[in-house]
């Protein structure tokens, strides 16, 4: 199937929103004079949208070596770009993915947008926009029975302090631009990353654009608990030793989001395919809401991304460090 449309097939399109402050303009955008939206605040405004059918992540699974880097797409319908007839970007749905560690089981990490502002063209198949994000981790249902993770909850529960169970509860992770911790806001923007060039499964010229963005991960928010902030930071651990260090701190994560044309909004409709998202993807199966999966982790060459494990000694190790600081 092409998403390569008519860019008149969806009527509408008004524009100037992009033209509206030369400081906008390409080669290199400055988005700096529109303020940060919360990314659900001004669904009503949303008039169009363009699919991210094919969002296509990478990252090094040992940081610096270009050699190790690994590719994955997200599951379609995965995320979309929400603007009115004049360009203005009013929200933008992020992914959700998971990664699941022998002897422990399936963890959900969410990127969570905490702000977002900028432009589509649909005259120039452009776009540039700049957003602030937010990890989330916790454990997937399958993980719930595990007996380390009941251990731990229970010694938890005990105390009444939060367990990263469910998404309430969960892990934040700190994310910020490329070798700028004071800036949390990073850039989307239209065309390939240039920083490596991606292998031909993860390229797709049937789509109608394509952008790119990167965000480097910063620390775990503390909550100023001494078990809880330990605990946690071991959870993370964990998850990295199944998702190849896709969170490990200074990390880079990079998507090629390949685009679909544009077409109309239900607003009601996309405020509960960002809740239903949030709450039902089946990590542990590999499925989201819309039944479609994600592509396995594989290197440039094809190669299949095997985890490792989580020895069961040293999980024992971390449930007695629990107990000495609780």
């Amino acid at each position: 199937m092409s998403y390569n449309k008519d860019p008149n097939a969806v009527p509408g399109w008004v524009g100037g929103f992009a033209e509206s402050n030369p400081a906008f303009a390409y080669p290199d955008p400055d988005l700096s004079s529109l303020p940060l939206l919360d990314n659900m605040a001004n669904i009503p405004k949303i008039q169009r949208q363009q699919q991210v059918y094919w969002p296509e992540f990478s990252w090094e699974t040992i940081q610096g070596n270009s050699a190790s880097r690994c590719f994955s797409r997200f599951a379609h319908d995965i995320s979309s770009g929400g603007y009115d007839d004049t360009g203005r970007i009013w929200s933008i749905i992020c992914p959700q993915q998971g990664a699941c560690v022998d002897n422990v089981g399936c963890l959900n990490v969410e990127v969570t947008v905490t702000g977002q502002r900028g432009w589509i063209d649909e005259t120039n198949r452009t776009l540039a926009a700049d957003l602030s994000v937010e990890g989330t981790i916790w454990f997937s249902p399958s993980a719930h029975q595990n007996w380390f993770v009941r251990k731990a909850w229970d010694l938890f529960k005990n105390e009444s302090l939060p367990f990263p169970s469910d998404k309430a509860n969960a892990i934040k992770v700190t994310t910020h631009k490329f070798g700028d911790p004071d800036h949390p806001a990073f850039p989307l923007r239209t065309g390939q990353s240039t920083l490596f060039e991606a292998p031909d499964f993860a390229k797709h010229s049937e789509a109608w654009s394509v952008a790119n963005l990167g965000v480097q991960i910063g620390p775990i928010k503390k909550i100023n608990h001494p078990a809880v902030d330990a605990f946690n930071e071991q959870v993370l651990d964990i998850f990295n030793i199944g998702a190849g260090n896709m969170l490990q701190a200074d990390n880079l994560l990079t998507w090629n989001v390949w685009l679909t044309a544009p077409e109309y909004v239900n607003t009601v409709a996309w405020t509960t395919h960002a809740e239903r998202w949030r709450l039902s993807i089946d990590v542990d199966h590999g499925k989201s809401p819309d039944g479609s999966v994600s592509s396995p982790v594989r290197y440039a060459d094809g190669t299949l991304f095997e985890p490792a494990k989580k020895p069961v000694e040293e999980l024992e190790d971390i449930l007695k460090m629990i107990k000495e600081l609780l």
